[in-house]
């Protein structure tokens, strides 16, 4: 027999708050909230908010494995008797869904023990029971569960005393008395939940929780990476530790840790590989869970859905109903290019189906202030990476380039309008290009001249350097559209680049600062290692495109790239660009929403 739970209830301050803690956004919530939310809650309050408000989700080992625990109870359907009729014969019933009008919740009931004219909902945990001087326990969320199922079998007519909860760990069951006590903590945690929603401000997140670790959106919620930026942005405003709940941890919600380490929470790299398709008669279709690339007919590769982040497909190649409907139910987005690069669009599934990030998104780029704020930010991180790029990779960097762009970046940072940030902008990247060709380090007598570099030019390229520099820029803005869209912003509307038919403008705002980082540096790294070579180009009249085998030494060196390990300069951990790409855009929300009061640039030193 368990301990009585505690009568301290969840309860979380609903009283106006900081701006910059969120925008305030109207909310419409459904009509019940269901059982399984207000365990989350009760476990994380910017989990549950996520979930139920936000409508993310995303499955990690532990969630798999727990579906799997309740995949007995999800197949089968029972009936349960009213009350009157039940007459003290033991029985047992699945899989139950029960609602209650008085409290406005919802629940799935894993099983049902019926005896002595009593019911006993009992609920499955995939964990252990917590450990008290008194013996095994429910830990606080699981009690909050078991909770709402007991409450929602006495509003519906039946006697019930007690629940239990078999944690598959331990094989073991603990029995939660239904005291008066529980239910008006359960009733407290009801009101806390539908207030957080309403209010519509995602709460901050646990400071140094060992739940992080383990939670299945850790890489959307980021703790530690939002808790660091506000604090490295502002740290004399940091706000004071404070906790909201106690369910015998010691998390924190939120306090200063600039001078703590940073958690690398996500991994290092993505297993998931992109599989890009590319030449002439190809089709692609699916055999089971395989993708398959046939040519005439014939299977030339095969590539497991499970395995592939992204398809792309580079000009008129055939794709099966069956391909695109099983990408898109897997959320694997489909990229289209033309056969020399050029980027027309994404088929992609549904996607995050909240539109509150969108709403913000659509109020901020209509404020002109903070349009101009994040530009002159953009454009000066753009300025500086191009300029370690130089200082880093330059035979011998020319000094007078060095110092034009040091003061671009400052000029950027006070840029009066758009405008005149615009014409900063190019001048710095004719400084940039103009020292450009001092990168490439090839023998005369390898094809230095296949090579030569004087400034940018595109639509068409009229060099292999611009034909290289134009698919590098096309692969970067459909990784950071993939991204836009995967975060839930709008990529067509931004803030520095205006909008136009066509061009996601959010995407080429994230991907200024990583040009010189990722595309230029892709570019130089295939032409100094000899992944492409002077044969690798054909020239029609001033244009110049690249060969299949051209695009595909490219591609391999801008994977690479994305690949490599970097040290994140505000969170001090080694992860992936193509990592880093994602962390940038869920930062860049933050900002938006008014979680952080900047957005914290990524520039490599």
């Amino acid at each position: 027999m368990t301990a009585e739970p505690s009568p301290r209830p969840l309860t979380f301050p609903l009283q106006p708050i900081p701006a910059k803690a969120g925008l305030r956004r109207a909310v419409q919530l459904p009509d019940y909230l269901p059982a399984r939310m207000l365990n989350e809650f009760v476990y994380c309050p910017r989990l549950f908010f996520y979930e139920w408000v936000d409508g993310v989700f995303r499955h990690s080992s532990d969630t798999v494995d727990g579906a799997q625990k309740h995949e007995k109870g999800d197949e089968r359907e029972d009936q349960l008797p009213p009350q009157d009729e039940l007459d003290g014969e033991r029985f047992t019933a699945r899989g139950i869904m029960l609602s209650s009008d008085r409290l406005g919740v919802i629940a799935k009931l894993d099983l049902i023990e019926a005896a002595d004219d009593a019911v006993v909902p009992v609920d499955y945990k995939r964990g252990a029971p917590r450990e008290s001087g008194s013996g095994p326990e429910g830990w606080p969320a699981d009690l909050a569960q078991i909770a709402v199922q007991a409450a929602v079998l006495r509003d519906n007519g039946y006697r019930c005393d007690e629940g239990l909860l078999f944690y598959y760990e331990t094989r073991q069951r603990v029995r939660v008395p239904i005291t008066d006590t529980l239910l008006a903590q359960l009733e407290a945690n009801i009101a806390a939940a539908r207030g957080l929603a309403v209010s519509g401000r995602i709460p901050p997140p646990l400071v140094d929780s060992p739940k992080c670790p383990r939670c299945s959106l850790v890489t959307i919620c980021l703790p530690d990476e939002t808790i660091a930026a506000a604090a490295w942005i502002e740290p004399d405003d940091a706000p004071t530790q404070s906790s909201l709940f106690d369910d015998g941890g010691d998390d924190r919600l939120v306090h200063d840790i600039s001078d703590e380490e940073v958690r690398r929470l996500l991994p290092a790299r993505d297993d998931l590989r992109p599989l890009y398709i590319t030449g002439f008669q190809l089709s692609v279709g699916k055999s089971g869970e395989r993708l398959q690339v046939k040519e005439k007919g014939k299977v030339i590769q095969e590539a497991r859905l499970n395995e592939v982040s992204q398809v792309n497909l580079f000009g008129p190649i055939s794709i099966t109903g069956a391909a695109v409907q099983a990408l898109c139910q897997n959320e694997k987005p489909l990229a289209h290019f033309s056969i020399g690069g050029w980027f027309y669009g994404l088929t992609t599934g549904m996607g995050l189906k909240n539109v509150f990030l969108r709403r913000d998104q659509f109020r901020r780029a209509d404020d002109d202030a903070f349009c101009l704020t994040l530009a002159r930010d953009v454009v000066a991180s753009k300025i500086r990476n191009q300029r370690t790029l130089l200082q880093r990779n330059h035979i011998e960097p020319p000094a007078v380039s060095l110092d034009r762009l040091k003061r671009l970046a400052h000029r950027a940072q006070a840029a009066g309008s758009l405008d005149a940030l615009l014409g900063i902008e190019g001048t710095a990247a004719a400084t940039y290009f103009a020292a450009f060709a001092g990168m490439i380090k090839i023998d005369d007598d390898l094809g230095a001249g296949t090579f030569d570099f004087a400034h940018r030019n595109r639509r068409p390229p009229r060099d292999p350097v611009n034909a290289l520099l134009s698919f590098a820029y096309s692969m970067l803005a459909r990784d950071l559209t993939i991204v836009c869209h995967a975060v839930g912003f709008d990529p067509f509307v931004g803030f520095y680049h205006q909008p136009r038919f066509g061009r996601p403008a959010l995407a080429l705002d994230l991907m200024e600062g990583f040009r010189p980082l990722l595309a230029d540096s892709a570019v130089l790294s295939a032409i100094n290692t000899r992944m492409i070579g002077e044969g690798d180009f054909l020239r029609t009249g001033d244009a110049v495109a690249m060969t299949q085998r051209g695009r595909t030494g490219l591609i391999r060196a801008y994977e690479q790239r994305m690949d490599q390990l970097v040290t994140h300069p505000v969170f001090g951990y080694r992860i992936s660009y193509r990592r880093v790409l994602e962390v940038q855009v869920r930062l860049l929300a933050r900002y938006i929403t008014g979680e952080l009061a900047s957005y914290p640039l990524f520039e490599t030193r």
